[in-house]
């Protein structure tokens, strides 16, 4: 049976916990938990020609997360992480390597064959990085999931933006902050859930994904909608708690799952994350907690 091909494009980088640094960026903590479940997984990104790049090349690989890297003349990506109650707030360094991604044939191939392929709006920051990305998302497998998580950090998004990445998308996730901000930007009235349904049906996507962090989460299609509250778990930190739940939800639905079912494992595997420090917990950890 051929392994299910999943990418994730833009931001690798080390978060600066208080606990020390972890490996991270949205794009590559989705790859991570969808490789962890069975996925054949790649990371397209930059590093710097530096210690910090080696040593997340070297995490990645004890990963098993297949990659295509560039090294570029910029510092590897890092962002000091300060935690509230285990809610992190990030500060981002700008002009790291990241944000320098330059478009290579083998990741022109490796998107052409994939089976879902996961973004957001950060990496598209710089011109460099945005112009890869665009022209990867626009030469992707039409069959494909394309996965839109906006994950908006300060000031690195904008309408326009969001409005040409909702193009390329099949799936698209946000959470209850940044609802907030879309209803505004794009001028939406009602409910959150009439909000969710709308947007839906505009983008013709296949399913939205609204997460409210320790509330509930809700997964809308244009035919079901699965509602579950978020388990209580003793929480070391929330990050990369959204981008476990989002590849394992995709993982989930490309391996034959219902809606109910890749919910069901979404939540379970995002509340395992809480439980742990930084974004890429080992499994084992995970197995014997079901045991």
């Amino acid at each position: 049976m051929k392994k299910i091909t999943i990418v994730g494009i833009g931001e690798l980088l080390w978060d600066m916990l208080p606990s020390g640094k972890r490996a991270g960026g949205a794009p590559i903590n989705f790859i991570y938990h969808a490789t962890q479940l069975g996925a054949n997984g790649y990371a397209i990104s930059a590093v710097g020609n530096d210690q910090l790049g080696i040593e997340i090349i070297q995490e990645l690989d004890k990963s098993h997360i297949k990659y295509l890297l560039s090294t570029v003349n910029f510092p590897t990506g890092t962002v000091p992480v300060s935690l509230n109650k285990g809610i992190p707030t990030y500060t981002i360094v700008e002009n790291v390597a990241w944000d320098h991604i330059p478009l290579l044939p083998e990741a022109l191939k490796i998107i052409k064959n994939a089976d879902a392929v996961c973004y957001g709006t950060l990496a598209l920051r710089h011109p460099d990085s945005r112009a890869t990305i665009l022209t990867l998302l626009s030469e992707s497998n039409p069959n494909s999931i394309r996965f839109f998580d906006i994950n908006l950090r300060g000031k690195y998004y904008s309408k326009k933006l969001i409005e040409q990445l909702l193009q390329f998308a099949t799936i698209f996730k946000f959470n209850d902050d940044e609802i907030k901000i879309i209803k505004k930007m794009f001028n939406l009235k009602g409910t959150d859930d009439e909000v969710c349904l709308a947007l839906l049906k505009k983008y013709h996507l296949t399913h939205l994904i609204f997460t409210a962090g320790e509330k509930y989460s809700v997964i809308y299609t244009p035919t079901e909608k699965s509602f579950m509250e978020t388990p209580h778990v003793q929480t070391v930190d929330t990050v990369g708690a959204g981008d476990a739940f989002s590849g394992a939800f995709v993982y989930s639905i490309l391996s034959g799952k219902s809606l109910r079912e890749a919910h069901k494992t979404a939540v379970d595997v995002s509340a395992f994350v809480c439980t742990k420090a930084g974004a890429w917990p080992s499994y084992k950890e995970l197995k014997n907690d079901e045991k």
